[in-house]
């Protein structure tokens, strides 16, 4: 039937015109903002996944710090404990020279000033040991207790080692008689070994900050991956898609436009 009411032909023109700009408005919104799901609108359940994803990446932010701030503390202790032990050899030193029955007594009286000079330079190594407010060799030291997941529910914990004189026995200890020098070459060699040990423990828990700092950023690495790989858009295939869509959307305006015109052709039969 022929009508200038009703034009059927350009109603399905423009139907599929409307369409076509839709498809293309979605297209050019994906290659701006580069994502397949910008929105919940776009994919309800897509977008809902990525953003659980994202709050547990941006919470491993907060891990790597924690560990970050561990290892920082730790490594500040280990450089101050292996002075302590080389402080203490060179107190060995001292007290293995004031040991010999041979010495004079204004040479011993130096060496039992260097003795002392040495002790307290520990004690110095010791409180100056701090980073962030926390050091873990002096009296009832700080523990580190980082934190290992997004949750907060596991932390790797790495206990103080005190390195005092106090700790390390050696607090009385001189060297200005023979026998003194004797029995403070005991303490020393046992304060040594001690300070050893201890500096064993904190290499380990060093290790074990390093070692899962390492696992967090990976993990954090999978998961942003894994985001991108829900919404991000195809670039190639989108640009592909669009030069498409503004093709098929020239031929839409050219099929409406020839639709409006049927109308007019009905003039012709009443000529």
């Amino acid at each position: 039937m022929n009508s200038v009411n009703t034009n059927v032909g350009a109603m399905v023109a423009l139907q599929n015109l409307n369409a076509t700009n839709m498809e293309l408005a979605t297209t050019q919104t994906r290659i701006n903002t580069g994502k397949r799901v910008a929105s919940a609108k776009d994919n309800g359940a897509i977008w809902a996944i990525a953003q659980n994803q994202r709050a547990a990446s941006s919470a491993l932010n907060s891990v790597r710090e924690s560990l970050q701030r561990g290892q920082s503390t730790v490594d500040v202790a280990i450089s101050a404990g292996e002075s302590v032990s080389d402080l203490l050899l060179q107190m060995k030193e001292k007290a293995l020279a004031a040991a010999d029955a041979g010495l004079d007594t204004s040479s011993r009286a130096a060496l039992a000033d260097e003795f002392a000079s040495l002790k307290g330079q520990i004690t110095k190594a010791v409180n100056n040991a701090t980073f962030n407010g926390g050091n873990m060799l002096k009296n009832a030291g700080t523990t580190v207790n980082a934190l290992a997941n997004s949750d907060a529910s596991s932390v790797i914990t790495v206990q103080a080692q005190e390195l005092t004189i106090t700790a390390l026995a050696i607090n009385a200890s001189t060297i200005t008689t023979k026998t003194l020098a004797s029995t403070a070459i005991g303490a020393i060699n046992a304060a040594i070994t001690s300070t050893s040990s201890k500096l064993s423990k904190l290499g380990t828990g060093a290790k074990a900050l390093a070692g899962h700092l390492n696992f967090v950023g990976k993990l954090q690495d999978t998961i942003d991956a894994g985001v991108g790989n829900l919404v991000d858009a195809d670039l190639a295939k989108e640009s592909a898609k669009l030069q498409a869509l503004q093709t098929k959307q020239q031929l839409g305006v050219q099929a409406l436009s020839i639709a409006n015109q049927s109308s007019s052709i009905l003039l012709g039969l009443f000529r």
